[in-house]
């Protein structure tokens, strides 16, 4: 058995890096989980998802994740980072498949960005929240 965060993580990040919209502008080995600190530029960054146990439907039991999405950009800061987010949110405008549990509800990805005070620096942060109710078996 698979966790149901880990699985729709996992495949929130397969969805990304099957479109090439993303992988244009993110190179693969960019596209990662883990600390949302940006170590290379640009990158999309996997936060840890959240979760919530709402119940039981007969066998399956019932978990909303929340995943957040890190967007970092430095060239071009504010519109490379929301031409990033605008690749995101086309590649994941469908809930993605899952291998051993189900999705029961979907929740499209939701941007905000926001720029580093310093005007010396361009850096653009965004950061999308992507959400769904997975129906899955313990």
């Amino acid at each position: 058995m698979i966790a149901p965060d880990i699985e729709f993580q996992t495949q929130i990040r397969s969805a990304l890096l099957a479109s090439s919209a993303v992988t244009d502008l993110v190179p693969v080995d960019h596209i990662r989980a883990g600390s949302t600190r940006p170590d290379k530029l640009p990158c999309v960054i996997l936060a840890n998802p959240d979760t919530a146990n709402l119940g039981r439907s007969g066998e399956w039991h019932l978990t909303r994740v929340w995943l957040d999405l890190h967007v970092w950009a430095i060239e071009d800061g504010a519109d490379m980072a929301r031409q990033i987010g605008g690749a995101v949110a086309h590649a994941l405008w469908d809930a993605p498949d899952l291998i051993e549990n189900d999705i029961d509800a979907y929740g499209r990805p939701s941007f905000k960005y926001m720029r580093d005070p310093d005007p010396d620096k361009t850096y653009c942060h965004g950061v999308a929240t992507v959400s769904g109710v997975v129906r899955w078996r313990p």
